[in-house]
């Protein structure tokens, strides 16, 4: 799985297979903990992340939602900018 970005520890990753299933999503690392957040509603539909990590990584989806829904209909890599 790509990592389209690093940034405050956290590692984001997205699949680029034709049966990965919908919504598109993106998965998110941060020490222990392990979430997806659906790029649409940037809301978390699946684990967790302590709440200043998971303000961080909506904060940045939503910076780059159109590139991130852009990615996952073409299946293109391509590394974004971190949050600053």
């Amino acid at each position: 799985m790509p990592v389209i970005a690093r940034f405050y520890g956290l590692i984001i990753k997205m699949f680029f297979i034709g049966s990965e299933h919908n919504p598109p999503h993106i998965h998110i690392s941060y020490g222990e903990h392990n979430a997806i957040l659906n790029v649409n509603t940037l809301k978390i539909i699946e684990g967790d992340l302590p709440a200043r990590a998971e303000k961080m990584v909506v904060e940045w989806a939503g910076e780059h939602q159109a590139e991130l829904i852009k990615m996952w209909e073409n299946q293109q890599f391509k590394e974004l900018e971190p949050l600053k």
